[in-house]
């Protein structure tokens, strides 16, 4: 016979048999826990403040990079140097990202000094590949310890080789890092980078690299060069295109008054296939008429 002091079942015990979501969620407020299913959130929510952050694109060419950036609009008062998407990590390497503005400030200043620091002991410039390597490391670092988060950006680096040879890196919150032909972070860059894989061609000269890069941003943005950043990464060092560079060639890449004359006739053409014209019939509604019609029918 079971005992009067026996354990009643409590309602609560099916939580401790059954995961659910108020279960989970304490899985996500500490950095260095992983969850039941394998994911670590604080590093998935930061991939998704990289989704948020701007579109940036970069395009690898047969003696260049081409590193490309969206500006969001700045306050009229406000001064516009203060506030670059693009960021120089040594003499002939620049750095572009998507994320938090505050976290790529910390993130570039430490890769910096690393590139000093580099150069005062090997006594030679640091290589993009050295320098993406870095970056991945101290972004994974920051996904394994305690009292920390990780950095809410992802970042392209475009530079050099020891061989001279261009190259295009990107690092993401979780410490990974790729090397690329042609990418893009940020915003909508799925798009852009559907069109890239279109349209990306081996061995692009600095012109037909620079408009890919343009024609990819184009694709979610406005064409302004108000609203666009550019760098060319050369041998020779950096190139800022300014705006009175950019915008001749955005008004010659951009296609949207062409797009938009398409979609009309498009739907002309579906239009003309349907319900052209609507009849006022006796019982007081729009009845359709077909173009194909020889005699109009309404009820009378």
């Amino acid at each position: 016979q079971e005992s009067p002091c026996a354990r009643q079942p409590h309602a609560s015990d099916q939580f401790k048999s059954t995961p659910n979501a108020s279960a989970m969620s304490g899985y996500d407020r500490a950095i260095t826990v992983f969850s039941p299913d394998g994911h670590l959130f604080q590093v998935e929510y930061a991939l998704e403040a990289v989704r948020k952050g701007t579109t940036t694109v970069g395009v690898r060419g047969k003696d260049c990079v081409i590193l490309a950036v969206e500006k969001r609009a700045t306050p009229k008062l406000q001064d516009p140097r203060t506030i670059r998407k693009i960021l120089t990590v040594d003499n002939d390497i620049a750095l572009a990202f998507a994320g938090l503005n505050a976290d790529a400030r910390v993130l570039v200043d430490k890769t910096r000094i690393e590139c000093q620091s580099y150069r005062l002991n090997v006594e030679d410039n640091p290589t993009v590949d050295y320098v993406a390597r870095f970056i991945a490391r101290t972004q994974q670092k920051y996904t394994h310890r305690g009292g920390v988060r990780p950095f809410g950006i992802s970042t392209l680096l475009g530079g050099f080789n020891t061989d001279g040879v261009p190259e295009l890196y990107q690092t993401d919150p979780a410490g990974t890092y790729y090397a690329w032909k042609a990418t893009a972070i940020g915003k909508n860059s799925k798009s852009v980078v559907d069109f890239l894989e279109k349209k990306y061609v081996e061995d692009l000269a600095e012109d037909a690299a620079l408009r890919l890069a343009l024609k990819g941003l184009l694709e979610v943005t406005e064409a302004s060069g108000k609203n666009i950043e550019v760098v060319i990464v050369r041998k020779s060092g950096l190139h800022w295109m300014k705006e009175d560079e950019l915008d001749p060639l955005l008004k010659e890449l951009d296609d949207t008054a062409e797009k938009i004359t398409k979609l009309k006739e498009t739907k002309e053409a579906r239009a003309g296939f349907g319900t052209k014209l609507h009849a006022w019939s006796g019982l007081g509604v729009f009845v359709p008429v077909f173009e194909d019609e020889q005699h109009r029918s309404c009820p009378q």
